[in-house]
């Protein structure tokens, strides 16, 4: 039997002690608050009180504290800084809580008491209370609770072969994109490539004890590369290796798996009635439907197919070759160069990590009055992280941030926020954003891409979502709202990327402290829509993709490959590589919650572009708008529907023709 006297998680702590923790401590203490949580709900249960609002509703949202406690560390570092150790420990744990979360939601005598307080009298209740206690009963309805008992018996092992799955997905990713690189040994195989660039190599090189240069698929090395190697048949060789992961004859080939996700979401919905998962996703996004879905997808080809063909023919225009997927982002990266003059590579002295941070911050301030004070005190679960208290424009304490900006191998690619605490009321939020932008070397500090400021932007969106959280109750702070609705904020923040008088508080050079030239801001807004009509495809694509998957009404037995090119095929416009499989790679819809919901970005942007409309006509940095849109929306988190939170803020519903406008299609 194992000591849990000194397991950090049965301690009571402000910060998460994640010095003191180690992968033996989960395991007792998911135990113990699995206990706990159960015997919480059991007191619920045997309530000889009938059962109201606060003793039913309210107990059962404030239950399982230290459980979620523990599980929101584990499964963080499983996408932050992962070990063999942990991974092997979540897949061992993952039947066992969803066993435990089943055998709450399809509590038979619980769900009577939640749905007597639903067909009570509600009149009482606050718009907000209502918003729980329709979500907590939906939630019992979503999760089986009116099947029969032979019915829930295969629910259960559905959830639990779910989240197996979904686990074993990312992680097969992950290894694929560690177990590669390529190293090179000679100056013509990296002829092009920026010295920032050869830089990042070298050290890549040195870190594994090879001479020369090694480039891996994590996006800081692999999106340079394919756009500025001048070698062809090495652009192919990553390309190759990039879109193929997943897919060789090993233990982390995903096909099969993908087939079982796609399955198993599908009859997890036709045994709840609905005749489709994306039906059964839906009922709660502002979308609703698929065929609103679809509508929307629609619009969006009919609007921009036909300039985004001929952005792609423009760039294959500059190739001598037959058109490959692999010359797309060099020749697309030749292509604006003539066409702007202007080139990623001009941006990175200006964009010194350090004061785009303090850029980022400062727009929060300047919007919102709120202060970052870096906390040196607060534990972090790596050495590349920096916690930050936030404070308010009073001097109150509004959350904690963590930031986590470098790629390393036991970190997740991409980029993200999460939460380690949700806000309550009278808990504040402990949030973290999560990227993978380009290191430091020895001769310079980290200078980041246009692209990845636009990602930091977004990102911090979302920290400021949950930052701003003000409700009562943590199942509706923050990010927790409609799946569509979640990109707003993220999406908004993108908009300040462009704007000069954005890019004039921070972007200095890293060496000189001269400011950004105005040639370049001009430059880049010239430049803003350069192959936007592309760009919206390509997310379309991805979109069409998710829909064909999740609107399946039968077991899906299709080639992946061949099923994938024909979902997608009216919104593709570069050549096929036949090896290539996106689905196989594709987190976001197979194992990140977006199944059904891939769309959501191209929805929220039609929301994003029209709030910023309203910026733009009262001024970028206008306090008074800012602070409508703290109000209405980022302090608000699921308490309304979002379409009347969006109303309250802007005074109308948004449409598609503020996008269209930015993007210059109209």
């Amino acid at each position: 039997m194992q000591d849990t006297t000194m397991n950090p998680f049965f301690t009571k702590y402000e910060y998460i002690p994640f010095a003191d923790i180690e992968v033996a401590h989960f395991e007792p203490a998911i135990m113990r608050g699995i206990e706990e949580e159960l015997q919480e709900v059991n007191a619920i249960v045997n309530n000889s009180d009938a059962p109201t609002f606060v003793n039913t509703i309210v107990a059962l949202e404030r239950s399982g504290a230290l459980l979620e406690r523990v599980t929101t560390v584990m499964y963080n570092l499983l996408s932050a800084h992962t070990s063999d150790e942990l991974e092997e420990l979540a897949q061992r744990m993952s039947p066992v809580l969803s066993e435990h979360s089943s055998n709450i939601m399809l509590n038979a005598q619980l769900f009577a008491r939640v749905k007597a307080v639903k067909e009570g009298d509600t009149t009482m209740l606050t718009d907000e209370e209502r918003m729980l206690l329709d979500k907590t009963f939906e939630g019992f309805e979503r999760s089986g609770a009116n099947l029969s008992e032979e019915e829930k018996v295969r629910f259960r092992a559905i959830k639990s072969e779910l989240s197996q799955l979904t686990l074993q997905f990312s992680q097969n990713v992950l290894k694929e994109t560690n177990d590669f690189f390529l190293h090179l040994t000679s100056e013509d195989e990296i002829a092009g490539l920026p010295e920032s660039q050869r830089a990042q190599a070298a050290q890549a090189a040195q870190e594994k004890g090879l001479e020369g240069w090694v480039f891996t698929l994590h996006a800081p090395s692999y999106v340079p590369f394919m756009q500025y190697a001048e070698r062809r048949d090495l652009r192919e060789q990553l390309y190759r290796a990039y879109n193929t992961r997943a897919t060789h004859d090993n233990e982390y080939n995903n096909f099969k798996i993908v087939a079982q996700l796609v399955n198993l979401r599908r009859e997890l919905a036709q045994l709840l009635g609905y005749a489709t998962y994306a039906e059964y996703a839906l009922k709660r996004r502002m979308a609703q439907s698929a065929e609103n879905v679809n509508n929307l997808l629609d619009q969006l080809i009919d609007a921009y197919a036909p300039k985004a063909r001929e952005e792609v023919a423009e760039v294959f225009a500059l190739s001598p070759y037959e058109p490959q997927p692999w010359d797309f982002a060099y020749y697309a990266h030749k292509l604006q160069k003539s066409k702007f003059d202007i080139d990623s590579e001009m941006f990175r002295p200006y964009f010194e990590l350090s004061k785009v941070k303090a850029g980022v911050f400062g727009l929060a301030t300047r919007l919102y009055g709120i202060q970052f004070v870096e906390r040196k005190d607060v534990p972090v679960y790596h050495e590349d992280v920096t916690a930050y208290d936030v404070l308010d424009k009073d001097g109150s304490h509004l959350a904690l941030l963590y930031t986590d900006f470098h790629p390393r191998a036991s970190k997740q690619g991409g980029a993200w926020m999460t939460s380690y605490r949700e806000q309550r009321e009278g808990v504040r939020p402990q949030v973290s954003v999560v990227m993978n932008f380009t290191k430091p070397t020895a001769h310079q500090p980290a200078l980041l891409t246009h692209a990845e400021v636009e990602t930091f932007l977004h990102e911090f969106g979302h920290a400021l979502h949950g930052i701003f959280a003000n409700t009562r109750f943590a199942a509706l702070s923050g990010t927790n709202v409609y799946w569509d609705f979640v990109e707003l904020p993220s999406q908004f923040m993108e908009n300040y990327a462009v704007e000069p008088e954005f890019l004039r508080t921070f972007a200095t050079h890293y060496q000189t402290n001269d400011p950004l030239p105005e040639l370049l801001i001009e430059r880049l807004q010239a430049s803003r829509n350069f192959n936007a009509a592309y760009a919206c495809m390509r997310q379309v694509s991805f979109g069409l993709l998710d829909m064909a998957y999740y609107t399946q009404t039968l077991p899906f037995e299709a080639d992946i490959r061949s099923f994938e090119q024909v979902a997608w095929k009216r919104a593709s416009l570069l050549p096929v590589c036949e090896e290539a499989c996106m689905t196989v790679q594709f987190g976001h819809i197979m194992s990140g919650g977006y199944s059904a919901g891939y769309y959501s970005y191209k929805w929220a942007e039609v929301l994003d572009a029209d709030a910023f409309d309203y910026f733009k006509e009262n001024g970028i940095f206008n306090p008074e708008v800012a602070d409508a849109f703290r109000r209405e929306i980022l302090s608000k988190g699921g308490t309304l529907h979002p379409q009347q939170l969006y109303r309250n803020f802007r005074g109308k519903d948004a449409t598609i023709d503020a996008l269209l406008r930015r993007n210059n299609i109209v």
